[in-house]
């Protein structure tokens, strides 16, 4: 692109022991416009916007702002010079109120005390601004449910008042109305003369929203273009360096109806989040959970594995009721039940600790007796997990957080599978990693299902449920709205019906699955 950039990168270079994680990269961000950075996960792209931030310092390479030349010792020097960052890991802190997240690392003082009223006033505008003005500044940050725990981490971001915000996957833990405020609040930031950084696997949102784009793989920026002006397949084919054809693995037969349920629920109920759900899924089916975001669908599978509590209705394994009071009850034996969560990094796993230390941890009881682990046995589990789910790693004794995005999912993924579970619930598995990741793990759940394992699938990404499930039971209010099976599994159906559209309802099974 033409014209004075604001931020500039050149020949920037940095390695992590053998590993390569940015070879010669440039950058150009100009001021007013939004500049999508696209790229598999390991490709790049978090290790650029970390040089940027100032949260690790490159091999080599110069960055200039304005026409000066700037290096940044801390995430604290680049906040000073106006680059700030959303990352896609979030920095609040949970016990503290919304507003001292808000100006925690700047709080207003009078009298060497912080002053109350000006942070709550300094949270209100920021929220305002971000387009979350609903929010309480007063409010706990615990207390918030995680999409709107991002809309307080992009609040966060524009009070510091920047120059430059990066934004790194800011939209994947939001609902569908928090989205559209984001995407008001980032157009009316570029009108305002920010230059905006954004990274995203949702193509739909860098087509809304982008200006230009450019794209990483292994480290290097292949090409950047005016967005728009390449299809989504040359774009995925820049980005993984091959042609691709994003193809969900072909669907078998329905399973036979009058085969008996492998997990079955009736009239399940939940604090008024859930109401009057049942539905039954069979060894080798794949049941999706459709519904706009917020709906029931992840407290449904928190209510099947045991994790809430007051949880009315019956559930039952095998035709057989089953007492599920807890995760311990969900994945014994008897059962055997796995939850894939939907923060991995919260949820899923333990960041400081290894690959294999991930991967051994929920199935301790299968590969030790008497407190002693087998180690052979334990090895030959981690090396068939890491082969099954292709996980990239430059060994099972690093670190997890070292790991991209992508393959912390496939770890996250592999721990539960170390057990060998009958059941699987996977609460949107596939937010905020790449398309080719994505298509690794459609063929992997079809693998399983294949292999006899009964899988319960909340996404909310409509081509999914298509792509991927059998049936889909799509909830509105906490309640099953409408069951699609087969053809019927359209995204005119899906949207219909998540909106509870009139209508929309025809061929509505009340047992979902029956």
């Amino acid at each position: 692109m033409s014209g004075e950039s604001l931020f500039q990168m050149e020949g920037v270079s940095k390695r992590y022991g053998g590993v390569r994680a940015l070879e010669q990269a440039e950058i150009r961000v100009h001021a007013g416009r939004i500049h999508a950075i696209l790229g598999e996960n390991g490709a790049g792209k978090s290790t650029l916007i970390k040089v940027m931030a100032g949260v690790v310092a490159p091999d080599e390479g110069r960055m200039t702002m304005a026409g000066h030349e700037v290096s940044f010792a801390s995430p604290a020097e680049a906040n000073k010079a106006g680059i700030v960052c959303i990352f896609q890991e979030l920095s609040l802190i949970p016990d503290l109120s919304v507003a001292d997240n808000i100006v925690i690392s700047d709080p207003p003082k009078k009298f060497g005390m912080i002053d109350r009223k000006a942070q709550r006033r300094i949270a209100e505008e920021a929220l305002a601004r971000a387009g979350a003005a609903d929010i309480h500044p007063l409010a706990l940050v615990k207390d918030l449910p995680l999409s709107r725990r991002q809309m307080v981490e992009i609040a966060k971001a524009l009070a510091r008042k920047p120059r430059i915000l990066i934004l790194d996957e800011a939209t994947s833990a939001l609902t569908a109305a928090d989205v559209s405020k984001v995407f008001a609040v980032l157009k009316r930031l570029r009108s305002e003369g920010l230059a905006l950084l954004y990274i995203s696997h949702r193509m739909h949102e860098i087509a809304e929203l982008a200006d230009e784009c450019t794209v990483f793989r292994n480290g290097r920026n292949v090409a950047t273009y005016k967005a728009g002006s390449k299809s989504d397949n040359e774009v995925v084919e820049l980005m993984i360096g091959r042609e691709y054809s994003h193809i969900f693995p072909p669907k078998p037969p329905a399973v036979a109806s009058d085969l008996p349920p492998v997990l079955e629920c009736r009239n399940l109920g939940w604090n008024g989040r859930l109401r009057n759900i049942s539905l039954s899924v069979r060894a080798g089916e794949v049941i999706g959970l459709g519904g706009l975001d917020g709906q029931g669908q992840r407290e449904l599978l928190l209510a099947l594995f045991g994790v809430l509590r007051g949880v009315s209705g019956e559930v039952l394994v095998d035709g057989r009721p089953a007492s599920i009071a807890s995760p311990a009850a969900a994945r014994a034996e008897g059962i055997g039940m796995a939850l894939i969560p939907e923060d991995r990094k919260t949820e899923g796993l333990m960041l400081p600790m290894t690959v294999r230390e991930n991967l051994s941890f929920a199935a301790l009881d299968r590969i030790s007796s008497g407190g002693v682990i087998d180690r052979a046995a334990e090895q030959r589990l981690i090396d068939e997990m890491v082969r099954l789910l292709a996980i990239r790693t430059a060994g099972v004794d690093i670190p997890v957080g070292a790991l991209s995005g992508g393959n912390q999912q496939k770890v996250v993924i592999a721990k539960w599978l170390m057990r060998k579970p009958r059941i699987i619930l996977l609460n949107d598995p596939t937010r905020g990693i790449d398309v080719g990741t994505k298509q690794e793990l459609y063929q992997l759940l079809r693998q399983l299902a294949d292999a006899g394992a009964a899988i319960i699938f909340y996404s909310t990404d409509y081509d999914e449920l298509i792509g991927c499930c059998d049936r889909v039971l799509v909830l509105y209010d906490g309640a099953i709205k409408r069951e699609l099976a087969g053809e019927e599994i359209t995204e005119r159906a899906l949207i219909a019906s998540a909106l509870n559209i009139k209508g929309g309802e025809v061929g509505m099974a009340a047992g979902a699955g029956a």
